[in-house]
């Protein structure tokens, strides 16, 4: 019987969770990650936040519920057997006054129904008694949510594959993806590779490498940049955990938030604004062909002539610190522009549908051999064990 070849392509959490994974229930199949960085976790694991989701927000039933759920479960236990941080620092949604708590009952609905351990309701007296530097009206607090260190988490998660038996390839970008019978060509300059079975976890480039492989180029991956700042050292004690606001139920983005780190130190942020260039950490980061590409996508004319206003607003905020400090002062009053410091950004690979809808929910893809994650934004790093359990089963059941 001839070895199955399994190709992953993709570094960051997923991908290597998904081999991870495989390499368990196939370890005598060949298996190799390919990536086109020199090293692991090199975007949006490695600019992620560091938060271990509970499930608050996401629709009951949806792969993002029951994955999170699933996945922090398997992250907790991984992360002690590997003696890696993890903390439950807890989390407060804080409802800045009486025009959110219907939006507030609607987050502690969903999370009821998708089995958040330990829920409480405050008032906000009792938030004082959590976060004393906390305003709001009411909040909704979640004990167990947790900070974690994905690039580690990441890190642990290559050497299994390693430990068994898997290759990783870093530095090989895919430049073509063809087919050959019933197998998969990858090819990068001066190399190709020949796979029987191939996993997409390619982030920002997903799209790209979906279309490589002739599957749909619907939906679309929009970068939208998430800028940050950072605490001063000595204003730490403003945050004991997270604190974040009731999001806009509009958008699959939570709004600018507090998060302490399990490193040390507390960022502030992300903002959404739409990055010039697919891995555009910074302002001056601009690829025109990339922005091109992202401009004349009919998705995204449409989803920017719905949002314009808001759109306008992010970048507004993003320019101007005192705008973006405006923001967080509305839940935590007592900061100033002086305890803030500019810190690293991240980008969001936000897969768009051509109607201009921004998919919230993970979206995974079939076509015959090769297996595409399309969406697959946070909680995807908290849900990363359970996501890859839910792909391993399709892509070897047959």
């Amino acid at each position: 019987m001839a070895e199955t070849r399994i190709g992953v392509v993709g570094a960051g959490i997923l991908g290597l969770a998904v081999a991870r994974r495989l390499a368990e229930l196939r370890p005598d199949a060949r298996l190799t990650v390919l990536d086109k960085e020199d090293r692991i976790a090199a975007h949006q694991t490695g600019h992620n936040s560091g938060v271990a989701h509970a499930g608050l927000y996401y629709k009951p039933g949806s792969l993002k519920a029951t994955l999170c759920r699933r996945g922090i479960v398997l992250l907790r236990d991984y992360c002690a057997e590997r003696g890696l941080p993890y903390r439950e620092c807890g989390k407060v949604v804080v409802a800045r006054s009486a025009a959110e708590l219907g939006p507030l009952e609607e987050i502690e609905r969903r999370a009821t129904a998708n089995g958040v351990p330990g829920l409480r309701r405050l008032t906000g007296a009792e938030l004082r008694e959590i976060e004393p530097h906390a305003a709001g009206v009411a909040a909704l607090h979640s004990p167990h949510t947790a900070i974690v260190d994905f690039t580690a988490v990441t890190r642990a998660y290559a050497d299994d594959v390693r430990a068994a038996g898997g290759e990783l390839r870093l530095g090989f970008e895919v430049t073509r993806l063809g087919r050959r019978g019933g197998s998969v060509t990858v090819a990068s300059p001066g190399e190709e590779l020949l796979f029987d079975r191939l996993v997409i976890c390619g982030g920002l480039q997903t799209d790209r490498l979906a279309r490589m492989a002739g599957d749909s180029p619907a939906p679309a991956i929009v970068p939208f940049r998430g800028e940050y700042y950072r605490l001063v050292p000595e204003r730490d004690d403003l945050v004991r955990g997270l604190i974040y606001p009731v999001p806009d139920p509009r958008y699959p983005f939570l709004g600018v938030h507090f998060t302490r780190r399990v490193g040390g130190g507390v960022d502030i942020g992300p903002n959404a604004v739409l990055a010039l260039a697919r891995e555009g950490y910074r302002r001056r980061d601009v690829r025109p062909g990339e922005l091109w590409e992202t401009l004349r996508w009919p998705g995204f004319r449409r989803m920017a002539a719905r949002h314009w206003r808001t759109g306008i607003k992010e970048m507004y905020g993003s320019a101007v610190k005192r705008a973006f400090l405006s923001e967080a002062r509305a839940f935590v009053p007592a900061l100033e522009a002086a305890d803030m410091v500019p810190a690293p950004a991240g980008v969001r690979a936000q897969a768009v549908d051509p109607d201009g809808s921004l998919v919230d929910d993970f979206r995974i893809g079939r076509l015959g051999p090769v297996t595409t994650v399309r969406n697959a934004p946070s909680p995807a790093a908290t849900s990363s064990l359970a996501i890859a359990e839910h792909l391993a089963d399709r892509i070897l059941a047959d």
